[in-house]
């Protein structure tokens, strides 16, 4: 077991240099091959060349690539300090990057909308596991009958319905209408139950989405394994079917449902935009919109840092746990 976590925590951390090299060459290499100024678009379109300049001097954009890239992993474990334009701005580790429009670093913003978003997945989690396998496994075991072609027509339209959509509904009639809800988002550190009657919602919303897909791959690889040879096995020993469906069918399907979810989670961490959007919520998907809308690149920089950060960790998370419910796994 110690020798598959070394090893699969040198592989994370081959993958995290290489994803690192991966957003700087999107967001600093890509832009110059096509002919794009790097600079404005760190700065603005409607800067004056004297500001674009200064800029240009301070990400180090004239000096060679090898030099950018050492001050851009530097600045992520040790800080960094912006000099150029006749001042300097010192941006503390771990610096996910800076904001020349609005005079500030970003990761005091991500640290301030991150639990906003890691609130909204961890509980859109889990729900969407709850109901979602739930529902899957007796699709599986009750194959044919009323409750599995219900519960697929329910999944198919989690699946195909925009959370845009869902998210509005559930908010003419549970909120605005009949008013069970809140309808506007309360910090934690203010009030829990403000809080939570905030969340609700946007939990349901998006996790109506996921537990559909859950439901489905659920149903499939519970159908498949019940027609292994260990399950008729177990059955002719006698085993009681809860024993039967619990401790070896389940240890199969959790499998593919671990590897989804570390996607899944891992993505949703660097944030649910649509329905953060949606719910008003002050988390990190509304942040790389308005990111967009007001051109600040810095910001989307340091968002897909962290959303690529998040997937990495999440995976790795996966991994063990693939070594606790299967130890063969620990001989790949």
């Amino acid at each position: 077991m110690l020798a598959y976590l070394i090893r699969r925590l040198f592989a994370a951390a081959v993958m995290l240099v290489v994803i690192i090299m991966v957003v700087f060459g999107i967001f600093f290499l890509v832009p110059k091959w096509a002919g794009v100024d790097v600079a404005l678009s760190f700065v603005g379109k409607q800067a004056d060349p004297a500001a674009v300049e200064g800029v240009r001097q301070k990400l180090g954009l004239s000096d060679p690539i090898y030099s950018q890239v050492w001050e851009f992993f530097k600045g992520l474990f040790a800080g960094r300090t912006y000099v150029g334009g006749g001042d300097s701005v010192h941006c503390a580790a771990p610096c996910f990057g800076y904001s020349f429009r609005t005079e500030q670093a970003i990761w005091p913003v991500i640290t301030d909308r991150f639990p906003v978003t890691l609130g909204l997945a961890l509980g859109a989690a889990v729900l969407w596991l709850l109901f979602g396998v739930s529902a899957g496994v007796l699709s599986a075991l009750k194959r044919g009958s009323l409750w599995d072609r219900g519960a697929m027509v329910v999944a198919l339209a989690g699946v195909s319905l925009p959370i845009y959509f869902t998210g509005l509904l559930s908010l003419a009639i549970f909120s605005y209408s009949l008013g069970w809800v809140e309808g506007e988002y309360v910090p934690l550190d203010e009030s829990f139950t403000g809080w939570f009657g905030g969340m609700i919602l946007p939990w349901i919303t998006l996790a109506f989405l996921y537990a559909a897909m859950y439901a489905r791959i659920t149903r499939a690889t519970m159908m498949e394994i019940l027609g292994e040879d260990y399950i008729r096995t177990a059955r002719a020993k006698g085993l009681k079917e809860r024993v039967v469906i619990g401790k070896h069918a389940m240890r199969s399907t959790m499998t593919p449902i671990l590897t989804m979810l570390g996607m899944d989670l891992g993505a949703l961490i660097g944030g649910a935009i649509l329905t953060e959007t949606t719910f008003s919520l002050p988390g990190l998907g509304q942040a790389v919109l308005n990111g967009i809308k007001t051109q600040d690149l810095p910001i989307i920089l340091g968002v897909t840092l962290i959303t690529s950060l998040a997937v990495l960790i999440a995976n790795l998370v996966v991994d063990i746990l693939y070594a606790v419910i299967d130890p063969r796994v620990r001989l790949a």
